[in-house]
């Protein structure tokens, strides 16, 4: 049984069972959940929302998009970040990969989590994709002595 306060956004891993669920991954075998979107500073931790998930269409990596502005692309396989784009001006509400996966559309858009104040205008930027940000790394085990 599984337990979710909240569920922002989710979508389904292409050609495998896997169910992406905000942060929370509900697997057939075990659960794991990443540790993304977050700042420390002065000792204190700071965790965002995460707003959106995109899957990589050839690749299976996924991109997450949360109120911190920032895009991460993640090896779920691997449990690793590959790469993180740099700041949005602003939260990030929804991200798409191209059919081919070279290009990634990301929608800036102030999702209201401190209120109503004043913010950025709301854009939506498209940029193109290197293999090297969303390809998973080999896994690497240890060798038996």
């Amino acid at each position: 049984m599984y337990m979710i306060s909240l569920v922002v956004t989710f979508s389904v891993m292409p050609s495998t069972e896997n169910i992406m669920l905000a942060t929370i991954p509900v697997a057939k075998i075990k659960l794991y959940a990443f540790k993304c979107h977050r700042k420390s500073e002065a000792g204190r931790d700071t965790v965002y929302p995460v707003n959106t998930i995109a899957f990589h269409p050839i690749y299976g990596t996924f991109a997450t998009g949360g109120c911190d502005g920032f895009v991460n692309v993640w090896d779920g396989n691997n449990k690793k970040r590959l790469y993180q784009y740099s700041k949005y001006p602003t939260s990030i509400a929804a991200l798409s990969f191209s059919r081919d996966g070279r290009l990634l559309a990301v929608a800036s858009s102030y999702t209201y989590e401190e209120g109503d104040k004043p913010h950025e205008l709301d854009a939506i930027f498209v940029r193109s994709v290197n293999e090297i940000e969303v390809k998973p790394k080999p896994k690497v085990y240890a060798n038996p002595s």
